[in-house]
């Protein structure tokens, strides 16, 4: 009776972590809809909460055993909506579209930049699925789609929830380099910190600094005092964390050269 019933348990929790990755996939849908109704809070606080579901299914999988090759492939393309097309899109909408004010020309340099994102994103997917099985897990190589995308997403909620003084259209040249900067960093070969442990093995992989678990407290406060502006500056320190550890290795390699 036992055996019988096992494979019926298994499909049914093979369910489960698919549904948070669709729920994801359908919050970068919205992000997109939001968007080009003008709705730019609503659809930034979309792909943040797409990238709650983008880190709930994975660990849903792990912790039950469910996870799968169609699960993976699944996530992958629900993480090109929610962290490709929809950050894109809203960066779009809310300040790239202005660079027509400028000419011709800059128009087409916004859709193009706005696309390079989006191809980036692709590119950075692909990347992680084949490395999967090989990188370094305390590690990415580039920054990961969905922190570039709560880089783009912080900063269009930082200033589109009327808080600041300063609009879409305004800061579009800013807005041209996050979206410039987030895209190159996808593809580049610049490591960053995966907050996934020390890598030392054993029961050692999972753990993480006692100074991180004892700043969680700090950065919550300061979350409920100003929740968008306090996303754009982690999601900006942490965008830099990787080319100024990169910068102090290198300059660490030619002082040992020399």
């Amino acid at each position: 009776m036992n055996e019988l019933n096992q494979p019926k348990r298994v499909r049914g929790m093979y369910l489960l972590p698919n549904l948070f990755t669709t729920a994801g996939l359908f919050s970068g849908f919205y992000a997109i809809i939001a968007a080009s109704n003008a709705q730019f809070v609503a659809a930034a606080i979309a792909v943040f909460i797409a990238g709650l579901m983008d880190g709930v299914d994975g660990r849903v999988a792990r912790l039950t055993g469910t996870s799968s090759a169609f699960g993976v492939q699944y996530d992958s393309l629900a993480d090109l909506v929610s962290f490709g097309m929809a950050p894109a899109l809203v960066m779009y909408h809310w300040s790239l579209s202005a660079l027509q004010l400028d000419g011709q020309t800059m128009g087409r340099v916004g859709w193009a930049v706005a696309f390079l994102y989006a191809a980036c994103a692709a590119l950075r997917l692909a990347r992680f699925n084949t490395q999967a099985g090989t990188a370094d897990k305390r590690w990415f190589i580039g920054l990961a789609s969905p922190a570039a995308a709560g880089l783009m997403m912080s900063f269009v909620w930082a200033f589109a929830d009327g808080e600041l003084m300063w609009s879409g259209e305004q800061l579009r040249y800013v807005a041209l380099a996050v979206t410039l900067v987030s895209a190159l960093l996808m593809v580049s070969r610049i490591r960053f910190w995966s907050f996934k442990g020390t890598g030392a093995g054993g029961a050692r992989a999972d753990r993480v600094p006692f100074l991180l678990v004892a700043l969680i407290p700090v950065v919550i406060a300061v979350l409920v005092i100003d929740l968008p502006r306090t996303l754009c500056v982690i999601a900006v320190l942490y965008a830099l964390s990787g080319p100024v550890m990169w910068a102090m290795q290198r300059r660490g390699r030619r002082d040992a050269a020399t």
